[in-house]
């Protein structure tokens, strides 16, 4: 667990969490935790019971706020995605007139990218931190849109020049990450639109317009994850059209090879009967001949066959 003073985007390490406590003459304190700290916390900032159960049990949370008298408890999803899963990672924020405390099980990027930014923009409130926290947690889901968009355009490339077992596998797995972000995109930016929208005493009236600006941006992506949906239906319908058309490729090389075939499985069959007064029998050369003859209509059909793009 770490305390800081923040003023004007400034960071002053706090050495005794007590000091916390009282508000300071200028400023906020930010202090980032993990679950095991709340047995400090919840006395000094009197959280809230439930807030706390929910940090504490060990399953997924759906991102909520939950409003008390004395401070906010906020539930986010970071994500992250390494070109082969999905990861989200939620984020518990504890809002207070003069505090903000974040706990996560897990390291999150947002948090450590958020700091030049406070120093950048001066800033010297909680709502004000917690605000470019959010932002910069919106703006990661569209680039990880991104990098899904360009992964689903490389797979359907792949699929229509060389198609693979695999790619249904990829396809499937992509799918449900997909549906199961959308789950999660919803309540997400239901809890933007609180912060847009309602009285909110701890949000100060000209940073719900700012509020109102990653809302846009959490219904784009949303739009954007409901159209990835659509585009993963079409790309297993591009799978199968592939696979069928690909069975039917090699059936007509077949059929092909087969036609071909059957002349020179009828001339040998006929010469391998056991007549006397078959023409050529007895002939010296007969046996080149026939070889002779057996290649050229062999070369004539395939020749024919490629003519016409049968083979």
């Amino acid at each position: 667990m770490k305390a800081r003073l923040v003023q004007d985007g400034i960071f002053t390490l706090v050495e005794d969490i007590m000091q916390t406590i009282d508000p300071p003459q200028h400023g906020f304190y930010w202090i980032d935790a993990e679950p095991e700290d709340l047995e400090i916390l919840q006395p000094l900032f009197h959280l809230h019971e439930l807030a706390l159960e929910d940090v504490l049990t060990e399953e997924e949370q759906r991102p909520k706020i939950e409003l008390y008298d004395s401070h906010y408890f906020i539930v986010f999803n970071s994500i992250r995605f390494d070109d082969e899963e999905i990861f989200l990672r939620a984020l518990n924020i504890f809002l207070g007139k003069h505090f903000i405390i974040t706990i996560t099980r897990q390291k999150i990027n947002e948090i450590r990218a958020l700091k030049p930014i406070l120093w950048e923009e001066e800033v010297t409130a909680p709502d004000q931190f917690m605000y470019h926290l959010i932002d910069l947690i919106v703006d990661n889901y569209t680039n990880v849109g991104d990098r899904i968009e360009a992964k689903i355009e490389k797979l359907e490339e792949d699929i229509l020049m060389h198609t693979k077992k695999s790619h249904l596998n990829e396809i499937i797995g992509l799918r449900s990450e997909i549906l199961w972000l959308k789950k999660v995109l919803v309540p997400q930016k239901e809890v933007i639109a609180t912060l847009h929208k309602k009285e909110l005493k701890l949000v100060s009236e000209p940073l719900k317009k700012y509020f109102g600006d990653i809302y846009e941006n959490a219904v784009k992506i949303s739009e954007t994850f409901e159209t990835f949906r659509d585009l993963m239906a079409n790309l297993r319908e591009a799978y199968q059209s592939s696979l069928a058309s690909r069975a039917n490729e090699i059936m007509r090389v077949f059929t092909a090879l087969t036609t071909i075939f059957m002349p020179l499985t009828f001339i040998t069959g006929v010469y391998g009967m056991n007549f006397q007064d078959i023409p050529g029998l007895k002939w010296e050369y007969g046996g080149v001949a026939a070889v002779l003859f057996l290649t050229f209509v062999g070369i004539s059909m395939f020749v024919l066959f490629r003519k016409k793009d049968w083979l």
